[in-house]
């Protein structure tokens, strides 16, 4: 698959993907636990995937911010994620949208969602440390365990998936 450029697009129009994809990433969880339940949602992952989203079509600053606001505007809503695991999850979402951002302005989609989860497990992994008594490496295991069905999925699909958004954006910037 040929490299996907991030959508040059208006700061305006960017702000508004950005509250988009945020806002999908805070409703994507409240369906999969309505259907699923809580488990469902640590295998399915909704919220990563509009994260990793955001940051492959919009560039590290809209996958910064909807990494940062999403999981803080689902906990005021929702009360989840819960508030003991809230700074961790937000650790996590902010680098998955920051790494994919920057990656992919400058490597492929599949090493930037690669490179993007490492990194944000690393970053999950140090916030356990220090926001938690949990143990680290039982935490990233469990987490592992989880998720890796979303984890599949967001390698699978995204690639295509950002590819089609991407050409259906930027139909509309031709006309």
């Amino acid at each position: 698959m040929q490299n996907i450029q991030v959508l040059k697009l208006s700061r305006t129009k960017e702000i508004i993907f950005s509250a988009v994809f945020t806002a999908m990433a805070v409703y994507a969880p409240m369906v999969v636990h309505y259907f699923g339940g809580v488990d469902a949602g640590r295998k399915f992952l909704p919220m990563p995937f509009f994260v990793l989203l955001a940051g492959l079509m919009l560039g590290w600053r809209a996958g910064l911010a909807t990494g940062l606001f999403s999981p803080i505007i689902s906990y005021l809503i929702s009360g989840m994620p819960m508030l003991p695991i809230l700074p961790i999850i937000i650790i996590q979402l902010s680098f998955l949208g920051l790494i994919s951002g920057i990656m992919k302005s400058k490597y492929n989609v599949w090493l930037s969602l690669t490179v993007a989860i490492i990194a944000s497990w690393f970053a999950m992994g140090i916030a356990v440390y220090f926001f938690s008594s949990m143990s680290m490496i039982k935490f990233l295991i469990s987490a592992a365990k989880d998720g890796w069905v979303g984890t599949a999925a967001q390698l699978a699909v995204l690639p295509f998936l950002a590819s089609a958004l991407r050409r259906f954006l930027a139909y509309g910037e031709n006309l």
